[in-house]
C-alpha cells in the first residue's frame, strides 16, 4: 500500500451512515421549521429537499453509495429530473431549487470524497 492514501478510499458504509444521519437531521429540521410558522417555510422546504435526496438512496438507488462512480452517476441522474415531488412542500419552485442545490453539494462531496465522516446534526 505504499503511496496510497487509505483515508481517501471510498467507503460505502460511511456514506450510507452519513445519508441516514442526514435523513434524521432533515426530519428534525422540518419539525422545527414547521413550528416556526410562515417565516420558516423556506427552511422547511430546504430540509425537505435534503430528506428527498438522501432518502432516494434508501429506496431507489440502494447500491449506488457502495461505489463512488455509481453514486455520482445516480446523483447526476437525480439532478436531470425536471421536477421533484415530496410531501409537505410549501413552494414547489423553491423546493426544486433546494433539491438541485443539495444534489450539487453532494456531487462535490462525492467527487472529493470528503465530509461523509461528519454525522453531527448541524453541518
Amino acid at each position: 500500500m505504499a503511496g496510497k492514501n487509505v483515508s481517501n478510499e471510498w467507503k460505502g458504509a460511511t456514506v450510507r451512515a452519513w445519508l441516514e444521519s442526514r435523513i434524521a437531521a432533515a426530519r428534525a429540521d422540518q419539525v422545527a421549521a414547521q413550528r416556526g410558522g410562515r417565516d420558516e417555510q423556506d427552511d422547511c422546504d430546504k430540509a425537505s429537499a435534503e430528506e428527498l435526496v438522501c432518502s432516494h438512496f434508501r429506496t431507489k438507488d440502494k447500491d449506488a453509495p457502495d461505489d463512488q462512480k455509481a453514486f455520482m452517476e445516480a446523483l447526476r441522474g437525480l439532478l436531470d429530473r425536471e421536477t421533484y415531488i415530496w410531501r409537505g412542500v410549501y413552494d414547489d419552485g423553491r423546493f426544486d431549487r433546494h433539491v438541485r442545490s443539495y444534489i450539487r453539494k453532494l456531487i462535490k462531496m462525492a467527487k472529493a470524497n470528503e465530509g461523509f465522516e461528519k454525522t453531527l446534526r448541524y453541518q
